[in-house]
């Protein structure tokens, strides 16, 4: 097995990806250990798929450089092919077939004599709970089985380096938690994932590193503790009595905390970030802002202090919640012009 303290999956380095007039990657640096989890969070149109999509070698990058396991995307995209696996936005599988058929047809493709593809079919039915829809037609599967049955696929040949890109996106609660323990299964057996994605929950449970990128390129990297840190030592909750007291206390807390607050839909409810070096720092100061909202008269329900949240970090560091940007031709299909780029 590599050594995972040495190893880089993933090496960019001024990365560019130009579509007429919008640069889509704008000099990405990216430094990706091997054997983890590595989350690429951004807003719609921040140029987290077509970074992916140059990684796996399907665009042609226009500058920059960037390396798979040391082999460079554009010299050596037969090696980089060779060792990585891609899970894109949309189910990759045929309606009318079976799971089975599906994944033994994969499997032929991939070189496997037809036993052999049928024992690995079954055996990753059998790992990811879908054993008894497996004689059953895709169609008539859940969002939820449509992904599971995708991401197994991607791995029928066990690759390097497994790009999951948005792998989670319109799946329930349930189904979301059932594709992370695979992603975490996938993790122990040796390969790396590059995991992009807009819920926030999901890359602060799965990954070891986060790299925020906005506009084509790294703004902010580091592991989620390091991440939520970055914006303060925490996070004011405020539940007032009165919700006729609310521009009152907002005023005070602005004030005393010296930074914006947020108005929450609860009618009763404001949050402030607490800016302070650390976190005895900010407490200090959130024990001061309550004091004043007391000598102000304003009787607060509940008062606490925590530390900022994934989606409290993202918002301080892109100015926008996940998801509310415009799509661009940044994160869109290959289709037309850009299908023509892929690389040779």
């Amino acid at each position: 097995m590599r050594d995972r303290t040495t190893d880089l999956a993933i090496e960019t380095s001024g990365l560019v990806k130009i579509f007429g007039k919008h640069r889509a990657v704008d000099g990405l640096d990216l430094t990706v250990p091997a054997g983890t989890v590595y989350g690429v969070l951004g807003p719609n149109g921040a140029g987290k798929t077509t970074a992916v999509k140059m990684l796996a070698t399907l665009l042609r990058p226009d500058g920059g450089e960037a390396r798979v396991f040391g082999h460079d995307v554009l010299r050596e995209p037969d090696a980089v092919r060779s060792r990585v696996s891609l899970t894109g936005q949309y189910a990759s599988v045929d309606d009318e077939m079976t799971g089975v058929e599906n994944l033994v047809l994969l499997g032929r493709l991939l070189g496997h004599k037809k036993p052999a593809a049928k024992d690995r079919a079954m055996a990753l039915l059998e790992a990811f709970g879908l054993t008894e829809a497996g004689g059953r037609q895709v169609k008539t599967y859940s969002g939820g089985m449509r992904r599971r049955l995708d991401i197994a696929a991607s791995i029928l040949n066990t690759p390097d380096l497994l790009f999951l890109d948005e792998p989670t996106t319109g799946l329930d609660p349930r189904s979301r938690n059932q594709v992370w323990d695979i992603v975490r299964i996938v993790v122990a057996h040796g390969t790396t994932v590059l995991l992009t994605t807009q819920y926030l929950e999901e890359a602060d449970r799965l990954a070891e590193r986060i790299a925020v990128i906005d506009h084509g390129k790294v703004i902010a990297e580091g592991t989620p503790g390091e991440l939520k840190s970055s914006v303060g030592s925490g996070t004011v909750h405020v539940r007032l009595r009165d919700a006729a007291q609310r521009p009152e206390a907002e005023r005070v807390l602005a004030r005393e905390l010296n930074t914006r607050v947020h108005l929450e839909a609860d009618p009763v409810a404001l949050t402030a970030r607490v800016s302070g070096e650390d976190t005895d720092a900010g407490a200090e100061r959130a024990a001061r802002a309550l004091a004043a909202l007391a000598a102000s008269g304003i009787v607060v329900d509940d008062f606490s202090l925590g530390q900022p949240s994934l989606d409290e970090a993202f918002l301080a560091l892109t100015g926008a919640p996940p998801g509310e940007r415009d799509r661009t031709p940044t994160d869109t299909p290959a289709t037309g012009q850009n299908a023509q780029e892929e690389a040779a």
